[in-house]
């Protein structure tokens, strides 16, 4: 007996699309988002919008970037324990103090970025690496807010 779906479920009608409809602001927000990632390490920045992905409750964009960080070597156990992060041994140090920053500033309207998640990632991340490490949790929560506000989804299927 096979575990994949006989039928997948229809997902909502996506509500529009950015580079349709402000293309100049779309092409910004790539140009942010590449700029946003020069000194990341790229399997800490796909761990990163992964988890920011998942706490927004943006489909598209944890199917994308979980594809992403296979595509770059990261390994599906990890993947998988994203959510529970904080329960693995799987992460180094550097990838706890970013993930902990993550969850702080994507979940900044419970309150400010506490100190010390802050200087925890500070022990581990240059002053500029630090920064840029910033600039992707911004970029990614940007990202998500377009994709749950349009509604966009991923591929019904990936073989």
């Amino acid at each position: 007996m096979s575990n994949e779906p006989s039928e997948y479920v229809t997902a909502p009608e996506q509500r529009f699309s950015m580079p349709e409809l402000a293309p100049e602001w779309y092409r910004a927000m790539i140009g942010m988002d590449r700029e946003s990632r020069t000194l990341v390490d790229p399997v800490l920045a796909e761990l990163v919008r992964t988890r920011a992905s998942q706490l927004n409750g943006c489909a598209y964009c944890v199917d994308m970037h979980a594809i992403d960080a296979r595509r770059g070597g990261e390994q599906e156990h990890r993947l998988y324990a994203l959510p529970v992060w904080r329960e693995t041994p799987y992460f180094t140090a550097a990838e706890r103090a970013a993930l902990a920053l993550t969850e702080a500033v994507t979940l900044i309207a419970d309150g400010p970025v506490p100190d010390e998640v802050y200087q925890e990632a500070e022990k581990h991340f240059a002053p500029a690496e630090l920064a840029q490490l910033v600039t992707v949790i911004i970029a990614i929560n940007a990202w998500n807010r377009i994709g749950v506000t349009a509604r966009m989804s991923p591929a019904p299927k990936r073989s």
